[in-house]
């Protein structure tokens, strides 16, 4: 239960101050202080959602107690009551923190108004604060899902190459194998771009069937098909001063490449069944595991629009290609899921890493971290290299 200070000398009016709060804030336990070096002993010991204070007492004058507490504490609310009142005690007081001046003998009414109010405010200043501490660990377990782990030269070559481009506005083709992190090198981009601030949507055009994909490309108008029963916003349109990634865009339908290349051209889209133009300002960052060389020449990709999409073409190695990072990935898979599991994280010995960094890994770090996972629930602790040849079949 939150509490409620009274800090007050005289104990007639504390006693009659508490049995007021006491009747209309049902949800408060009620403290009382006689003095202000009193008060302040509560304060050091205890959170308060309200502290009340006269001003004029022994030991620690309110002022004084207000100055102080709100040093050590600077999230109390405070109400000040005096008997010798004036507008310069007033003015101070509220300068220096406090929620309100109440003057004696006091007003009931205006008492119970200011101390309902002081609460209300201090429950949306807790709210606030809840809200942006989740934000900040929201952002920061954002963060660590699309950290890129290793030290190896290929990675630092990577991570050298994000930071040139990042700053730019230009496209960037993302190539590679399954699973090698290619969506890690495209959020890098955004995170450090000066559209981070703005959203990052994210497309994988291999999962979304080829009749659908300019519905949600560009969006569609009401009764523009059958099951498109309102309007609906594309994905270019969401990305709008953000960034846009276009994930195995290779596998994008050659009416739908048509379409990007126009949203690249004339930073403009229409919606399905819709004459409407909309203008937009995304940046564009594609990524596929296929050679689009090969697919242009096949007549599956356009050409022009390929073009349009390297500017920059960062290539991201298989996980056979920088064997070296795996220790360190491992570590942070293993601290990963025993976070995810509420467990204290295993370890792997020397001589299970070795024989990890000895396979094959065609499923590249997306299959290491299954590996890792399974060895994590089936292995001892520390993980041996006899947990790897029982429950790794390569």
């Amino acid at each position: 239960m939150q509490k409620i200070l009274i800090v007050e000398d005289e104990k007639a009016i504390s006693s009659v101050l508490s049995n007021i709060i006491e009747d209309e804030c049902h949800d408060y336990e009620i403290e009382v202080a006689n003095d202000g070096l009193e008060g302040y002993k509560c304060i050091e010991k205890n959170d308060y959602a309200l502290v009340i204070s006269d001003i004029k007492m022994p030991k620690m004058s309110g002022s004084e107690l207000l100055t102080k507490a709100l040093e050590l504490k600077p999230e109390v609310t405070f109400v000040m009551i005096s008997g010798h009142a004036d507008i310069d005690t007033a003015v101070s007081c509220l300068k220096n923190g406090a929620y309100d001046f109440i003057s004696k003998p006091i007003d009931i009414n205006r008492l119970i108004t200011s101390v309902k109010n002081a609460l209300d405010r201090k429950h949306l200043i807790t709210l606030n604060n809840n809200l942006n501490t989740e934000n900040k660990q929201l952002k920061r377990r954002i963060k660590k899902k699309y950290q890129m782990i290793g030290n190896s030269q290929a990675l630092k070559q990577i991570q050298e190459m994000i930071e040139k481009v990042a700053p730019s506005d230009a496209r960037v083709l993302i190539t590679g194998p399954n699973g090698s992190g290619k969506e890690l090198v495209a959020h890098g981009i955004h995170d450090l771009s000066n559209r981070a601030k703005g959203p990052m949507v994210e497309v994988n055009c291999a999962a979304i069937p080829s009749e659908l994909i300019e519905s949600e490309l560009f969006g569609h108008v009401k009764g523009s098909f059958t099951g498109a029963i309102k309007d609906k916003q594309g994905k270019f349109e969401l990305a709008n001063a953000g960034t846009i990634f276009l994930d195995e865009i290779g596998d994008m339908s050659l009416v739908a490449q048509a379409k990007v290349l126009r949203a690249l051209q004339e930073s403009k889209i229409s919606p399905v069944g819709s004459d409407k133009e909309i203008k937009v300002d995304v940046r564009v960052i594609a990524a596929t595991n296929k050679n689009l060389q090969d697919e242009i020449a096949k007549g599956k990709f356009r050409e022009d629009l390929f073009h349009r999409l390297s500017v920059i073409e960062i290539q991201v190695p298989k996980l056979d290609d920088r064997k070296e990072d795996i220790p360190l990935l491992i570590e942070h898979f293993a601290q990963v899921i025993a976070t995810e599991q509420g467990n204290s994280p295993k370890e792997f010995d020397d001589k299970a890493i070795k024989a990890l960094q000895e396979f094959e890994w065609t499923g590249n770090i997306r299959e290491l971290r299954n590996v890792v996972e399974r060895l994590i629930i089936l292995g001892q602790n520390p993980v041996s290299k006899e947990d790897v040849e029982k429950f790794v079949k390569k």
